[in-house]
């Protein structure tokens, strides 16, 4: 597969890092060449150029930038984009862990209102970079579960399969309007995990008792 990743950043260098090592080839988009250019030497990529240039290479397309950039840039590549998977990993939280985007679209949803061509996925954006450095990540024998939001069929086929490719298991999670929840848990996690340093994952039962715990002597239905 073909993939575009645009941005230079520690997401864009870990999770491209995963897909040359799958076989992908990977063109890195910076707005700064010397940058780009190591990135993609580091890693192995196929080359690197502008960001229009990761956008236009690309079955799929990484946007690997802060929110606040994400729309902007996704507007002005809007004519690139079109038709391909547009994977966004980008986390609208604030200081204060505050979620930037309450009230209003998620930033997916903004990539896709900027973009309306192209097949927006919300995926990644859960962990901090480093997690997505490990080899696989996998935790107490468990690989890591990677959320998954979009609309197209295609464009979740696609990054489902990257998702696979770096170590972890994709969670189908709706279409793209439950992006905003992916979102909002995010800022929730963070909060918890840098603002309180407790695990966040501990907040969750086993799948077993997510209904409430099983009882004794419950006869269930044939």
């Amino acid at each position: 597969m073909r993939i575009g990743i645009i941005g230079t950043g520690g997401m864009a260098d870990a999770l491209g890092t995963h897909w040359v090592r799958a076989g992908h080839e990977v063109l890195i988009g910076g707005r700064g060449e010397g940058r780009a250019a190591e990135l993609a030497a580091r890693m192995g990529a196929a080359g690197h150029g502008t960001p229009r240039a990761a956008a236009e290479f690309g079955d799929a397309v990484l946007l690997a930038l802060p929110y606040e950039a994400g729309a902007t840039v996704a507007d002005e590549l809007q004519v690139a984009l079109r038709g391909r998977a547009l994977i966004d990993c980008s986390n609208p939280v604030g200081p204060g862990f505050a979620l930037l985007t309450e009230g209003g679209p998620s930033a997916a949803r903004r990539l896709a209102d900027a973009a309306p061509g192209a097949h927006v996925v919300k995926a990644f954006n859960l962990c901090h970079e480093d997690v997505w450095r490990m080899d696989p990540p996998v935790f107490d024998g468990r690989p890591l579960a990677v959320p998954v939001c979009g609309d197209d069929g295609g464009a979740l086929d696609v990054v489902r399969e990257l998702v696979k490719d770096a170590g972890c298991v994709p969670f189908a999670a709706g279409g793209l309007e439950r992006a905003g929840l992916v979102e909002a848990t995010a800022a929730l996690f963070i909060g918890l995990w840098v603002g309180e340093k407790v695990d966040a994952q501990a907040t969750a039962p086993p799948l077993a008792h997510a209904a409430g715990a099983p009882r004794a002597g419950a006869v269930t239905s044939p």
